[in-house]
């Protein structure tokens, strides 16, 4: 899987949808990681370490996506290398809503606050859909990237 590089210097605003829909984002908080790094095991059990690590920074760098009380997706940025986006996911019953793409534009704006002018999405598997959310191109000579010879689960 090949890597991306996007223009945080010209992202898209925030869908309108999503937040109209009643989903808010926003940045997670300390407490709250018991509840993140729990729900990504069951959910995206290959991804709670890194969510787990993104609540070790400051300010946190998990953005997440929640409807009152319910968690319904999470983006990571700066966890597995400075300047990357991810990991993310959604739950599987709150896809096809337009939350993922508004994830990945909040956490690419908090990276721009952070003072980076590019990022990189490492490892990516829908390339289209970051090319088409956010403009992303992919980075040639970039597979197998910064996961090549890591130790697996057998």
């Amino acid at each position: 899987m090949t890597d991306m590089l996007v223009k945080l210097y010209d992202l898209p605003p925030l869908p309108d949808v999503v937040l109209a829909a009643g989903v808010g984002l926003r940045r997670a908080l300390v407490p709250e990681k018991p509840i993140v790094v729990d729900w990504t095991r069951r959910v995206f059990p290959g991804w709670a370490a890194e969510v787990e690590a993104a609540f070790a920074r400051v300010p946190v760098a998990c953005l997440v996506a929640v409807a009152g009380n319910e968690l319904l997706g999470f983006a990571c940025h700066d966890v597995v290398c400075r300047n990357f986006f991810g990991p993310t996911g959604v739950a599987p019953e709150a896809r096809h809503r337009g939350i993922g793409r508004a994830l990945l534009i909040a956490t690419l704006h908090a990276q721009r606050e952070l003072g980076y002018a590019y990022a990189i999405i490492a490892g990516v598997g829908p390339e289209a859909f970051y090319r088409e959310a956010v403009g992303a191109i992919a980075i040639p000579g970039s597979t197998p990237g910064i996961y090549a010879g890591m130790l697996r689960k057998a």
